[in-house]
């Protein structure tokens, strides 16, 4: 499973930071930050990064991901389906 995090659209609600934990609060710049995500291309954002979400984590990242309220945040499962 896979998340992609549109950095450009966070509006700072941080309410992906209390559903799952690689999610931060980065109060400075009043976006969320995903820790250890890496830059890539998207078709859908601006400022993407991706991380892989580990074993165990599933649940916690598609409701993150879901508690966006600016779809900020998209899901992946292993076959690049959209989940969230």
């Amino acid at each position: 499973m896979r998340v992609e995090y549109d950095r450009e659209t966070c509006i700072g609600m941080f309410q992906c930071v209390e559903e799952w934990g690689e999610f931060e609060k980065d109060v400075d710049a009043g976006k969320a930050h995903l820790v250890d995500g890496e830059r890539v291309d998207a078709d859908w954002g601006e400022e993407v990064y991706a991380v892989e979400v580990p074993a165990g984590e599933e649940f916690e990242a598609k409701f993150a991901g879901r508690v966006c309220p600016v779809d900020a945040i998209r899901v992946f499962d292993d076959d690049g389906e959209r989940v969230v």
